[in-house]
């Protein structure tokens, strides 16, 4: 009877592991479908955007809340309903005949993906014990690794393969599956919020805070030119703080709170959620800038760069379960601490390979220091978040660390992006005048460049209509140039990043006594 139990746990851990590796991949699958989905609907790619922001917002402002409805009618239940929604999302997206239906799609989609998400972690954690749950919960961190990111790998296939709704109907067929084995598998957890009134106020408060938050970053990130100070942004972002500031209050008076705000007197838990946040905004962020330098300036499609990023993401295949059993023998903050200086030390080297004679194997190391960063930090981050949290708060305990790493996520690219701009503008600035070309050409060329920005700027400079121009070469190569330079400052800034998070992780965490 122990082993038929022993058995279902873990294949109770194979059916959260597939609602997370779905949840998380279409975060990023979505990207390489674009181009063919641009065509399809005949749009632009501006226009297409919010096929992704509508997915990352409504994801991000839904992790609290879906994890404080699992703590409290039960997370398997919830669980369960959040797969169905994401599955139905899914198919209804694949058969989207306009955008505005994709999008309301997409927003329809993270909501069962934020459930997928959070619930998993907890779930796990309760259906787990022992050095069992770290070894279980160093496996789901292992998952969310991978599916991060293979979603090039993924999403590059399906779509070379099949079309791009193929993204959204390899969704339908896995979910089933996943709702399956989690009905007959997974352990259901006490409804902990019987009786109790729901707190509705701080979920609206909650929502319309991360909302404000991430959309005024998104607003940046799109908008790069706009100052901070432009109301379009900082009026969001103040929206986010103060809204933030009226949750925290509501929630010291409410009698049954959404949150536990206690969890915060935890340094552990604080520790944690730096270490979350560093992750996201560094390790995390700088895939969609390793995926555009593949694509747009070594000239590798969707699935060539997908397979060259296996080089990450293999390591959390590799080393996930390894990290787990390691973790319940050697310190956890220590073996973050070292990883995430690994992988500072991976960003300063890609800073360096940053030459207009590189070559993919000039990435590798750094690639795979990243890579080791990820599959160590991710799955013990779990593990070493969640313990000393009470089992009614585990499902909030793990959605703060969702939250933490998926706004990580948005600042990240925001803060890397604008790096990226500032250093590639003022190389253009200060070395485009050594080109020998007629003014006329010399102003319509750099504004072209500017406004196409690092990552397209390379198909201005060698498109058809430079081809034969007798200043083609010394352009292209100021162009080639001005990109390496805010790749390298990407690197650096990235790698300033997970320091903060290593120096976060000594400082803050706290040693755990092993059996």
């Amino acid at each position: 009877m122990t082993e038929e139990k022993s058995y279902k746990k873990w294949l109770a851990l194979a059916a959260m592991s597939l609602g997370v590796f779905m949840a998380l991949l279409d975060v990023t699958v979505v990207n390489v479908a674009l181009p063919t989905m641009a065509i399809d609907f005949k749009t632009t790619f501006n226009n297409l955007q919010w096929v992704l922001n509508a997915y990352t917002i409504v994801f991000a402002v839904m992790l609290l809340i879906v994890s404080k409805l699992g703590d409290m009618f039960g997370r398997k239940k919830i669980f369960i309903a959040s797969m169905f929604v994401f599955v139905i999302a899914s198919a209804i997206n694949g058969m989207a005949s306009s955008l505005l239906v994709l999008d309301i799609g997409r927003g329809v989609q993270a909501i069962g993906g934020s459930g997928l998400m959070s619930l998993a972690m907890a779930l796990v954690a309760s259906n787990f014990e022992g050095r069992e749950r770290g070894t279980a919960l160093g496996i789901l961190g292992s998952v969310i690794g991978l599916s991060t990111a293979s979603g090039p790998l993924v999403g590059g296939w399906l779509v070379e393969a099949f079309g791009w709704p193929s993204i959204f109907y390899i969704n339908v067929p896995v979910g089933i599956v996943a709702v399956i084995m989690t009905w007959i598998n997974v352990k259901e957890t006490p409804s902990y919020g019987k009786g109790q009134s729901i707190d509705f106020l701080g979920m609206l408060l909650s929502a319309a805070a991360l909302f404000s938050a991430v959309y005024g970053l998104i607003q940046k990130e799109t908008n790069v030119h706009w100052a901070w100070t432009d109301m379009r942004i900082a009026g969001w972002l103040i929206a986010g703080f103060v809204l933030a500031v009226i949750f925290v209050l509501v929630e010291l008076k409410v009698k049954t709170p959404m949150m536990n705000l206690k969890m915060f007197k935890s340094i552990n838990f604080v520790g944690a959620v730096i270490v979350a946040f560093t992750l996201g905004a560094g390790v995390y962020a700088i895939n969609a800038y390793l995926t555009g330098l593949m694509q747009n300036y070594m000239g590798y499609t969707a699935f060539q760069t997908g397979l060259r990023q296996l080089v990450i993401s293999i390591w959390s295949l590799v080393l996930g379960p390894v990290t787990g059993i390691l973790g319940n023998k050697y310190s956890k903050k220590w073996m973050m601490s070292g990883a995430l200086l690994l992988g500072g030390i991976g960003f300063l080297l890609l800073a360096n390979a940053m030459t207009t004679k590189l070559e993919f194997i000039d990435l590798v190391p750094a690639m795979i220091l990243m890579g080791i960063t990820n599959a160590i930090v991710n799955p013990m981050l779990n593990t070493a978040g969640l313990e000393g949290v009470a089992p009614q708060e585990m499902g909030m305990a793990a959605g703060l660390l969702n939250v933490f790493r998926q706004f990580g996520v948005s600042f990240g690219v925001v803060m890397l992006g604008l790096t990226q701009t500032n250093h590639y503008e003022k190389y253009l600035n200060a070395h485009l005048d050594s080109v020998k070309m007629p003014e006329a050409a010399a102003t319509g060329l750099h504004k072209a460049l500017v406004e196409a920005g690092p990552f397209s700027g390379h198909a201005v400079a060698f498109s058809d209509r430079l081809a034969n121009a007798p200043f083609a070469h010394a352009f292209q190569q100021v162009v080639l140039n001005a990109y390496d330079k805010g790749m390298a400052a990407v690197g650096v800034t990235a790698a300033i990043t997970v320091f903060i998070g290593a120096v976060g992780a000594a400082v803050f965490m706290r040693e755990r006594k092993h059996d």
